[in-house]
């Protein structure tokens, strides 16, 4: 079939386009993606179809598909394809179509295709077909073949990585710096955004971007002694990816930035959901590819502590501590006395996380990294909460706050003040409790942000509350507070306390309720919809979303949540269902923490 769009001929069986009777270069995934959308342009596309249609079986990320319809709005303009959120794709501009004959045997001299040509007094004017696009047809079919044979399987290698970009700024300065495409990356830039606007409210502006534009990169620098150094975060469908780097200049820095993203573990993990089994094998390879690359190295420490092998994410973080040293790299060096600091905290070891975490601030100094000083800071006040000092609490969580607004960071310094107010209550300080809470909900409107962010205040009044029906009013303020970004973390938690509370009053309205805006499919909502079948007794709901729960659970690596499920399992006898393996998962997975937390139901089971 022959299309013809604005100044566009494409044939459909050559996957050929021409504009005005020249030919354009397409690649071949390109042109079948083109080819699908204008075969069904009365339907919306999938991710899905198009995936399953275009590359059948062979293993492609969703990426592919973004970049193909990112490729073709390029050729076509951004109003050729319409995005409806969650569905898929649609082609939408004004589009005739032109039968082709098929040749008889005899006729195999002539041309492969030929459209079905009516005289000229009865063809309507705008139905007419250039005769050349035919010639054109036949002369470009072998060369964009030629092009294009080998393109299905190295999709992922021959195309350029699409990534929109916020204009990174320097902090004490008005400049900022564009970002040039090069053979690895296409960048787009996002002209209506600052980074400060996208950090303060990135689960409300990510999702927007990410209709179009699935990988999202913002940065920030500054000059320290001498030196320039970035901050950055890519963001994308599957998770985050950020690292500093530093160098003698603007330039300098941002060719490193441009070299390590081609590292393609980046955009592995950022563009595909994995298991944290999975992800730290990778990781492994990826530094062994590049044990130069500090931020990959960073990456596979947090990946160990994030399965709580906290031994190995000491040693991998001393293995980043030394190589620091030996390249006088302070910002890496800090980051490494950061991480063991954290790690000996978990597991109790006071002195030595003081210690780690006063080398640590002592690095961020000679960086000038105020984020980061910040977060030590914040470590510390915990250290100071078990020896009792609440003075030492206040004041490190105080200065900690002080040190985001002078780098401008929003999150860490309401996350200091909501956090002291926390501390305060767990040390019965009943004037601090209030008087920051106060103060980080008057910070909040000061910053004019948007509303989900001000749900850390009722979710916070929740927290004081002394009965779950007294918490009841705070958590549903919080979720209307997070209409629009409902799996924020404040909204799971509150949708999870008070499905807990209607179940135990027998309000099972209440709770089905609950489930409505919690649309997402993840293991925080499987879950409740597992205790929602056990309340209503809906044995089959129950087995379904109990097993859906604790493989998205895995998947996800959230640990507290596969042994939360298991452990329900284990207490709701089902022949459906072999609690022998879940009870063994716990007996093998507990951590000290969760076992506390469910001793007495552990106890039950003999667990």
């Amino acid at each position: 079939m022959l299309y013809r769009f604005k100044d566009f001929e494409f044939d459909s069986a050559s996957l050929v386009l021409t504009k005005n009777g020249d030919a354009l270069a397409i690649r071949h995934n390109e042109a079948k993606v083109l080819a699908l959308l204008l075969e069904r342009a009365d339907k919306v596309l999938s991710k899905e179809d198009i995936l399953s249609h275009i590359w059948q079986d062979k293993v492609v990320s969703e990426q592919a598909v973004f970049q193909n319809i990112s490729h073709l709005r390029n050729l076509f303009g951004n109003d050729a394809i319409k995005t409806f959120p969650k569905r898929g794709y649609q082609w939408q501009l004004e589009t005739e179509q032109a039968v082709l004959n098929k040749q008889t045997p005899q006729d195999e001299s002539g041309l492969s295709k030929q459209p079905i040509i009516q005289s000229s007094a009865n063809l309507p004017k705008n139905r007419k077909f250039p005769l050349i696009a035919v010639f054109t047809i036949m002369v470009v079919t072998l060369l964009a073949v030629f092009l294009n044979q080998n393109e299905s399987a190295q999709e992922s290698e021959s195309s350029s990585i699409e990534i929109a970009y916020i204009p990174i700024k320097h902090r004490a300065e008005q400049q900022t710096i564009l970002l040039e495409d090069s053979t690895e990356f296409k960048f787009n830039q996002i002209s209506h955004l600052s980074y400060a606007q996208f950090m303060a409210s990135a689960e409300l502006e990510y999702p927007k971007l990410a209709a179009e534009s699935p990988l999202v990169l913002v940065g920030e620098i500054r000059t320290y002694n001498q030196k320039v150094r970035l901050d950055f975060l890519l963001k994308g469908p599957y998770g985050d990816w950020q690292g500093q780097l530093s160098g003698k200049s603007n330039e300098v820095v941002i060719n490193q930035l441009q070299t390590h993203l081609k590292q393609p573990i980046i955009f592995d993990l950022l563009n595909n959901v994995q298991g944290p089994e999975v992800k730290q094998a990778k990781l492994t390879i990826a530094h062994q590819n590049a044990p130069g690359d500090l931020i990959i190295l960073g990456e596979l420490t947090q990946s160990y502590y994030s399965v709580g092998e906290f031994d190995k994410a000491m040693v991998m973080a001393e293995k980043l501590a030394q190589t620091a040293q030996g390249e006088n790299n302070a910002q890496q060096l800090g980051n490494a006395f950061l991480t063991q600091g954290i790690i000996a905290n978990r597991k109790d070891l006071i002195e030595l996380s003081t210690q780690k975490l006063d080398l640590a601030i002592e690095q961020f100094q000679i960086a000038g990294d105020l984020k980061r000083h910040a977060d030590a800071l914040s470590q510390k006040s915990w250290l100071a909460y078990v020896k009792n000092d609440y003075a030492g609490v206040k004041a490190s969580l105080l200065k900690s706050a002080q040190l985001a607004l002078e780098a401008n960071d929003i999150e860490r310094e309401l996350h200091a003040l909501t956090y002291l107010s926390v501390l305060a209550h767990k040390g019965k300080q009943e004037e601090d409790k209030y008087r920051y809470l106060i103060q980080a909900e008057n910070k909040m409107r000061a910053y004019e942000l948007p509303t989900y962010r001000f749900a850390k205040i009722p979710f916070h009044h929740a927290i004081y509350a002394k009965t779950p029906s007294a918490k009841e009013p705070h958590l549903i303020r919080v979720l209307e507070y997070t209409a629009l970004t409902p799996d924020h973390w404040v909204a799971q938690s509150s949708r999870s306390q008070l499905m807990n509370y209607y179940i135990a009053q027998n309000r099972l309205t209440d709770a089905r309720a609950l489930l409505e805006r919690a649309t997402s499919d993840n293991a925080e909502n499987s879950y409740l919809k597992t205790l929602l079948a056990k309340a209503e007794q809906d044995i089959d709901a129950f087995v379904h979303h109990a097993q859906r729960t604790f493989e998205q659970a895995q998947l996800a690596g959230v640990k507290d949540m596969s042994l939360d499920v298991a452990l329900l399992i284990c207490s709701t006898p089902n022949k459906q269902l072999d609690d022998a393996i879940y009870s063994q998962f716990i007996k093998e997975n507990a951590t000290k923490n969760w076992r506390r937390v469910n001793e007495s139901k552990l106890a039950t089971l003999n667990l």
